[in-house]
């Protein structure tokens, strides 16, 4: 049978860079990871052996280096990701789209003798900020997301799973104490371009802060779950309404079990636990504003 070529792109991945602005005596550090993707008219570097033209691999990680060197004004990896994206597609006539992820590593300036330090930071934590840019000649920028991935949280009580159909295959029992864990993945997307760092920075930190709010709960009591599910939607519909740039957020939630554990010759009191993250549920859903269309497909 005849084969031909339907779809096609070529870009670079993992390319990591770390970037500082030094405002005065007080300096900012970024970590971000990425990776860009270009469609293009390039459909005779797969069916000859011609590669005029090309914006090779290579020239894609040297510009990520070069687009951060021209951000010479402190700037968001929103920001970043949309220059990158928009030199791909500017300066070289065959590439149609560019498509941009970037990654930020979780760095915190520290404190020490209380007071923030000028230039010292610290890794903390697990998570990663996560930004998406298509950027299209012709038509600007298609899709920007931000999000968050391997958010790890954890709660010790205020959760139960009941009342789900129980067959001849289902040996989960019935309970309203455990503990219930997982490792959040969100995606949102904004209404339109925001206008400064500051402002995509205090976006990102209000959606992460509720999602933490709607999990835990107030510090004193806490909030039932009685399941992951309820839980998830309360978590994006809350973000939506704090943070009111937000029309569509994306959450993947899976179970990180801690399954209850009896010692030899004692009694489980919820106390001991078998850690275990395989095999896991896995539970997702997109939230929208009411009018508007889901930026994720499950």
């Amino acid at each position: 049978m005849a084969a031909k070529l339907a779809v096609h792109q070529h870009g670079k991945s993992r390319v990591r860079l770390g970037r500082t602005w030094i405002e005065g005596s007080v300096h900012h550090f970024v970590e971000w990871k990425v990776q860009s993707m270009l469609e293009s008219n390039m459909e005779h570097a797969f069916l000859t052996s011609s590669n005029k033209g090309m914006t090779a691999t290579d020239t894609q990680k040297n510009t990520v280096y070069y687009v951060a060197k021209k951000c010479s004004q402190r700037c968001s990896a929103e920001e970043y990701a949309i220059e990158l994206a928009k030199h791909f597609v500017s300066e070289y006539p065959l590439v149609s789209r560019a498509k941009v992820w970037v990654e930020e590593a979780p760095w915190k300036r520290v404190d020490v003798q209380g007071q923030p330090h000028n230039h010292g930071f610290c890794k903390n934590g697990s998570e990663v900020k996560s930004v998406y840019v298509s950027f299209a000649e012709g038509k600007g920028i298609e899709k920007l997301t931000t999000g968050v991935q391997d958010l790890t949280v954890l709660k010790t009580t205020q959760s139960g799973y009941e009342g789900f159909l129980k067959d001849k295959y289902t040996i989960l029992k019935d309970t309203n104490e455990r503990i219930v864990a997982t490792s959040i993945t969100a995606t949102w997307r904004y209404s339109g371009e925001l206008k400064s760092c500051k402002e995509y920075d205090r976006a990102f930190n209000d959606v992460k802060k509720t999602l933490m709010l709607k999990f835990y709960g107030p510090p004193d009591k806490g909030v039932y779950s009685p399941s992951v599910q309820y839980t998830l939607f309360e978590m994006g519909k809350a973000a939506i309404q704090a943070v009111p740039e937000v029309e569509s957020i994306y959450l993947n939630l899976p179970n990180l079990h801690f399954l209850p554990c009896t010692p030899v010759t004692s009694k489980f009191e919820n106390d001991v636990y078998i850690a275990t993250s395989e095999p896991h549920g896995n539970i997702e859903a997109v939230i929208t504003c009411a009018d508007a269309q889901p930026h994720a497909k499950l």
